[in-house]
């Protein structure tokens, strides 16, 4: 039986950006920036369509970028979280002219150039804008550059962002590629709300995937059909199932965040099937699993640990499924599907001990020191190196995915799903043990422990999920791998 609970959100959820003193705008509020002529909108202000302009938002395919509600005249969203290294791949770009245009904003001094290139993100310059501070994350301005050529037809875009220095340092709102004009195509902008003939087989993109409506009906409706087993005398009162997987693959890819490229990411651990760039809840549908939960077929995975550039090797991986709503009658199964990421590879920042959230901490034995850069504990003999990551649960009911991998779920309100996140499903908590005892020399394959992560990829079968929602988060109740109930 396990020492810490299962379900305990941490301490600070929040994702701390590595900005400094950015600035949330009121949805309401139009604000005039100097003399330069340029109005800030409210923060949820509607996109305004503008022929030929790419939106940043509309990626088919992104490294280490996030969107967000924007502030910028046009509204929409805009896209941050931009450091060196960072990019965005755009398809069927039009390109018209040798002007082209980018809409910025940035809070970072330092600054840096968003580099356009074709065809890859090593192809051929197209152009390069220069970054400057403008003296706020939401302070936009547009900024100019001249083309190196005028390439007919469609093409594919990769903006790549370059500083030397390592913050995050530049907003994205949107791009131009020479003249405005109410005929040309701008580039394949991400989904929104259009059905998609078969949301869950195909691969992550860049933007909002819809859930296959008519599926997810016929599994809801399978559910709420379902008996839910008699919940014998002393049965633990915890709504909890779990599933316990081995180590499938290591690889540097991630076919959530970078889909269809391959060796794009930094290396993972990889539980359940077996994955790589191109793996799809189709594909892990028809697959085997290291996971011992029948009808478990889904993916897990975190960013490698290594002790002195040597991947460490691990003890256990156990994922507990529960809910932290007040009512968890309410709990659905995962739409068909779902793809969630937890967490924030980007975030580079010390975490001392009792620093909050994205903390490793010894199981099994006391913590007796910290290595000497004081972000790793040190385990007494007996024990070993753990962390636990713990997901949203609370689901928008529309979308499988999102440009973020993120913006899909939502954390529970006083207990309650509601508002954008209306549909409470299972809450993942991951629990990540090593066969380390801590100390100096560790590192993960994103950065800093600050930087832990986690992406689930469901791919249950929808009968075993729903009859262990039914008997065991919907009772109350403590289960093991199947819904047979458990004690003590």
């Amino acid at each position: 039986m396990r020492t810490p609970p299962a379900h305990v959100a941490p301490p600070d959820r929040a994702r701390k950006r590595r900005r400094l003193a950015r600035t949330t705008l009121a949805a309401a509020v139009v604000a005039a920036l100097g003399g330069s002529g340029i109005y800030i909108a409210g923060a949820q202000a509607e996109e305004v369509a503008v022929p030929g302009r790419v939106q940043a938002e509309a990626f088919a395919a992104q490294s280490g970028a996030q969107t967000e509600s924007t502030g910028d005249t046009d509204g929409g969203r805009n896209v941050g979280w931009l450091a060196d290294g960072d990019w965005l791949r755009y398809d069927n770009v039009s390109i018209t002219g040798a002007d082209l245009t980018a809409r910025v904003a940035a809070l970072n001094t330092t600054g840096g150039s968003v580099e356009l290139h074709l065809g890859a993100q090593d192809g051929q310059l197209l152009a390069s804008f220069p970054i400057a501070s403008t003296g706020g994350w939401q302070k936009w301005t547009t900024v100019t550059a001249k083309a190196s050529r005028v390439p007919a037809g469609a093409q594919t875009v990769f903006a790549v962002l370059k500083s030397i220095g390592t913050s995050d340092f530049v907003n994205l709102n949107w791009f131009t590629f020479g003249p405005a004009t109410a005929t040309t195509p701008s580039a394949t902008a991400a989904p929104s709300s259009s059905p998609s003939a078969s949301p869950s087989s195909a691969p992550a993109g860049g933007g909002w995937v819809p859930v296959d409506q008519a599926r997810w009906s016929k599994e809801l409706a399978a559910f709420n059909a379902i008996e839910p087993k008699a919940v014998p005398p002393g049965t633990t009162r915890v709504p909890e199932f779990h599933t316990d997987c081995e180590v499938a693959n290591s690889a540097p890819d991630d076919p959530i965040v970078l889909p269809g490229l391959s060796g794009a990411s930094h290396m993972h651990t990889f539980f359940g099937p077996k994955v790589d760039a191109f793996t799809t809840t189709d594909k892990l549908l028809s697959s085997t699993t290291t996971c011992n939960a029948p009808g478990d077929l889904s993916a897990y995975w975190v960013p490698e640990l290594r002790k002195d550039g040597k991947p460490v090797p691990m003890k256990s991986f156990r994922v507990y499924y529960g809910s932290r709503v007040k009512d968890p009658s309410a709990v659905k199964p995962f739409p068909p599907g779902l793809r969630v990421v937890e967490g924030d590879a980007k975030r580079q920042v010390d975490t001392p001990k009792n620093a909050g959230s994205n903390q490793f901490w010894c199981a099994g034995s006391a913590e007796i020191g910290r290595s000497a850069d004081g972000n790793w504990p040190v385990c007494a003999p007996g024990g070993n190196l753990i962390f636990q990551l713990v997901f949203k649960d609370c689901w928008d009911g529309k979308n499988i995915d999102s440009p973020d991998h993120k913006s899909h779920m939502g954390d529970p309100v006083n207990g309650v799903c509601t508002g954008k996140y209306p549909v409470a499903v299972p809450d993942l908590s991951f629990m990540v043990n090593y066969q380390s005892l801590g100390g100096d020399g560790l590192s993960l394959a994103s950065g800093k422990p600050s930087s832990m992560h986690g992406d689930f990829m469901n791919a249950w079968e929808p009968d075993h999920l729903g009859a262990l929602v039914k008997s065991c988060l919907n009772q109350d109740a403590k289960c093991g791998v199947e819904p047979t109930f458990a004690g003590g």
